[in-house]
């Protein structure tokens, strides 16, 4: 880990140090590391996956754009090369080495989704990151407008059962149940209110510091329907299959109220909710029996397919939060 330090901290130019890095949280695409020295902390990105290097300039342009008209967040530090990732070194058992990237450390706690400012900060910042990234022709990445079919879900759950994971009938449950039942409703986008944005404002993704809420975790950055987002979002920030109707009613008049133009209406609406539940559960079970994979790595997909089988959207429930929000115009 002090290697890890000393790199990085040379890869930024952050001084001679000394350097600590401690981890923080592990999410689904890295590593969170505190990386600290000379009074000063910084918040490291070990991405696990690989790196899309058009994929951090996406997110380093949207973030600054929204910083521009108000949205805090950590920025995202250059490196020497004046680019925003770096790539460690081979490690010693000849594995490639990560690519990280760089940011502010925040300190602060987690949004708190049953109060009322902060629901309405939500809308207003999805207001100001569809003005902020209005105007892109993108096509969408599959992940938010596609889903897993049947064949798909019996290759999955027969790798599961052969794995002998104790979660196998719950998967073979959901298949034939929610998989079944949201399909239908993830449909291709259209272009009329295409914007570049976050695609991930969830509570887990704001800190709560001195100065009020700061938006973290912009990884995903990229083209999708403006309404399909705010849909996912009102569920989401509202209390998911059971939601509060009033909370769902904040957001969206925050929303409206910000400049947001796009309605949300009916269940079509729900597709980007839809389409990255499904697939969020099909890349966890893949990684779940992926042998490549380390044993950490496994268990951690396990852990999160258990868990996301556990909180798929309920077709009934969103049901009843599209009437909601239909009243609503």
């Amino acid at each position: 880990m002090q290697h890890m330090a000393d790199v990085i901290a040379d890869a930024y130019a952050l001084g001679s140090g000394p350097w600590t890095v401690e981890p923080v949280t592990r999410g689904a695409l890295g590593q969170i590391w505190k990386l600290s020295g000379n009074g000063s902390s910084w918040a490291v990105k070990e991405l696990l996956f690989g790196c899309d290097e058009a994929q951090v300039r996406r997110e380093s342009a949207l973030r600054d754009a929204a910083e521009e008209l108000g949205i805090a967040s950590p920025r995202l530090l250059p490196n020497r090369a004046g680019t925003h990732v770096s790539r460690l070194a081979p490690t010693p058992d000849g594995s490639d080495g990560s690519y990280v990237k760089l940011y502010d450390w925040v300190d602060g706690t987690r949004a708190d989704a049953s109060d009322p400012e902060i629901l309405s900060w939500c809308g207003r910042t999805l207001a100001l990151l569809h003005t902020a990234g209005a105007g892109t022709s993108e096509a969408l990445d599959p992940w938010y407008e596609q889903c897993p079919e049947a064949a798909d879900w019996a290759r999955l759950h027969e790798g599961v059962r052969r794995a002998g994971l104790p979660w196998s009938d719950a998967l073979g449950r959901f298949i034939a149940t929610s998989a079944t039942d949201l399909a239908p409703h993830v449909t291709p986008s259209g272009t009329g209110d295409r914007v570049t944005s976050h695609l991930d404002v969830q509570p887990q993704n704001v800190l709560v510091g001195p100065t009020g809420p700061v938006l973290l975790d912009w990884d995903n950055a990229g083209p999708i329907p403006a309404g399909r987002e705010l849909a996912r979002a009102v569920y989401i920030w509202s209390g998911g299959n059971h939601f509060d109707a009033t909370a769902a009613r904040r957001v969206l008049r925050a929303y409206r109220e910000a400049g947001g133009g796009p309605v949300v209406k009916g269940l079509d609406s729900f597709s980007m909710l839809f389409a990255t539940a499904l697939n969020y559960i099909r890349v966890q079970t893949e990684s779940a029996i992926d042998p490549t994979l380390t044993p950490a790595q496994r268990d951690f997909a396990s852990h999160q397919a258990v868990t996301s089988l556990h909180t798929v959207p309920d077709l009934t429930a969103v049901s009843r939060l599209a009437e909601t929000l239909d009243a609503e115009y």
